[in-house]
């Protein structure tokens, strides 16, 4: 069975509370299902900010996109959660990531540790999420059993195989470190190397009962009615890509909001990317797409 599509925008900058809240309001007039906030040192703290989002609006789900566990204690994070989820009427996704910016450990006075060491962390993280949240004497109590929904993100074998075990949304960046570059500098990957990061997540997920939404982060959108040249200057600017590769790559929307929105559905039959986020600058140019697919 086919999913229908769900629309998520990532908020990344906050100005003041009034500011704030009518943003939200927009974004929820616009369409989007979801409000997220990202988890980076001189950005938005995500659960205050999702706390006022959920106020100032009636629908949308609110959720991180995504927590860098690295910053967190389970034991805290759990507390976090779970007031947050009461707070918003039982609105909150959670997102989580290992984290990968070095120089914001640094910053934090908190250690980096190795990939596997941030994984491992992780993987202790959900289970006191579970664990916690799933006992009927925690307090605070969250509006949802046993626990809000669990988004995990990332591109690696053993993420994978974490998201498979235990998550209900699996996220897929469609980025990794670029080559050469300082550590947190992101290249996009080509179609061919996320199709089959989404082929080996399908193998470790093949005994789930309920299969998981899979969630695709769209890093720029660009309304044209050439999109090999949109391609083309994009690709100048070193993404790691070819711009062949650009006009396929499901991180990328490029063309007139019909042509987007064929876009994503080809990409709904070829990866199984249903719940679609994008960022806050590409908002406003978004929302003409999430008109044509709406409800299908």
């Amino acid at each position: 069975m086919t999913r229908p599509f769900r629309f998520g925008v990532s908020l990344l900058t906050l100005d003041s509370g009034p500011a704030w809240r009518a943003k939200c309001r927009h974004a929820e007039e616009l369409g989007y299902d979801v409000l997220l906030v990202p988890d980076h040192l001189g950005w938005p703290a995500p659960f205050p900010a999702l706390v006022s989002a959920a106020e100032a609006t009636t629908h949308p789900r609110v959720g991180t996109f995504v927590l860098n566990a690295a910053f967190y204690n389970p034991s805290l994070l759990a507390r976090e959660v779970a007031t947050t989820d009461a707070l918003t009427d039982g609105r909150l996704e959670v997102g989580l990531g290992t984290g990968y910016v070095k120089r914001e450990h640094d910053d934090a006075g908190l250690p980096f540790g190795t990939a596997g060491e941030r994984v491992t962390h992780l993987e202790r993280t959900i289970a006191e999420l579970d664990r916690l949240l799933g006992d009927p004497e925690h307090l605070p109590r969250a509006a949802q059993r046993p626990r809000p929904p669990l988004m995990i993100g990332g591109n690696g074998p053993r993420m994978l195989r974490l998201a498979a075990r235990h998550a209900e949304i699996t996220a897929f960046t469609g980025a990794h470190q670029a080559p050469g570059k300082p550590e947190g500098t992101l290249a996009l990957v080509p179609a061919e190397e996320l199709a089959a990061s989404v082929a080996t997540y399908q193998q470790y997920a093949a005994d789930r009962p309920n299969p998981a939404e899979l969630n695709v982060l769209i890093q720029r959108v660009e309304v044209t009615q050439d999109r090999r040249a949109a391609a083309r200057h994009f690709t100048a600017q070193d993404i790691g890509i070819t711009e062949d590769q650009a006009l396929q790559a499901p991180t990328l929307l490029l063309g007139t909001p019909t042509q987007m929105a064929d876009q994503l559905r080809e990409h709904r039959d070829r990866y199984g990317f249903s719940y679609i986020s994008i960022l806050e600058p590409a908002m406003e140019t978004f929302a003409p797409v999430i008109e044509h697919l709406k409800g299908t």
